[in-house]
């Protein structure tokens, strides 16, 4: 995970910078992005398209309070997102944390007989059982009608266990948010409970003009709740995506 302060980029520039890491992801679109943003960036917000705050019980709330799980992004498209870069435009003088967590320790911590019962393991990573989770109804069709077509569907089996490139080291796929099933289900359900111990995780108390960017393969993140009915916070997103 990198920090850098004071970054007051505009969406072009965040694209640009973003473009240095490899292909940009598609398909990124949430229910709160409209016309005024690029199609490559993927805002995530309680402001709507009027510049007005979002009321706290609005299904929009909802539907982005899955965020507020650990996952890693795009777990559920066949390949997923390498780095995402965050950009914190408008945040609240409370709350509204992220949280990160890196797999690579909590792979390591894994006592041997959990490593052997995960080893060959797969989850299928899906969207709209996600969504599911926050109990917004008909996520995939509302998804899809949001502009993620392509993101639901039956989803995306992933390893439990995942290379890291050169330093050929192991992370724990433990994604909370999207990983729907596996086969069988105990094992793979039992390996995403519990919560990532203080010296493998890190909370980022945001400032205006932050930009973060991390590596989806060995870091798990959730954002964390705000009163969403008084305080605005607006944040960019834009994923790089690796190479097949």
């Amino acid at each position: 995970m990198l920090l850098f302060r004071g970054q007051r980029v505009d969406d072009a520039e965040q694209v640009a910078f973003s473009r240095r890491f490899g292909p940009l992801e598609t398909t990124i679109r949430t229910v709160v992005s409209h016309q005024g943003y690029l199609p490559e960036i993927s805002n995530l917000a309680n402001v709507d398209a009027e510049d007005r705050i979002i009321s706290a019980g609005d299904k929009r709330i909802l539907f982005n309070a899955g965020n507020q799980m650990w996952h890693t992004d795009s777990s559920f498209k066949r390949v997923p997102a390498l780095a995402s870069l965050l950009s914190g435009r408008e945040v609240p003088p409370e709350g509204g944390e992220t949280e990160f967590a890196s797999m690579r320790i909590a792979y390591e911590r894994l006592p041997d007989a959990t490593r052997r019962l995960l080893e060959g393991r797969v989850a299928v990573h899906s969207f709209e059982y996600s969504r599911g989770l926050v109990g917004d109804g008909a996520p995939g069709a509302r998804a899809r009608r949001a502009g993620a077509a392509g993101a639901a569907g039956a989803g995306a089996r992933q390893s439990r266990e995942r290379p890291q490139g050169v330093l050929r080291r192991l992370a724990r796929l433990r994604d909370r948010r999207h990983a729907d099933r596996g086969g069988p289900h105990a094992p793979a359900r039992s390996a995403r409970r519990g919560r990532p111990r203080r010296s493998s995780s890190h909370t980022h108390r945001w400032r205006p003009g932050d930009l973060v960017m991390w590596d989806n393969r060995c870091v798990l993140h959730r954002g964390r709740p705000w009163d969403v009915g008084r305080y605005r916070r607006v944040m960019h997103r834009r994923p790089s995506r690796a190479t097949a």
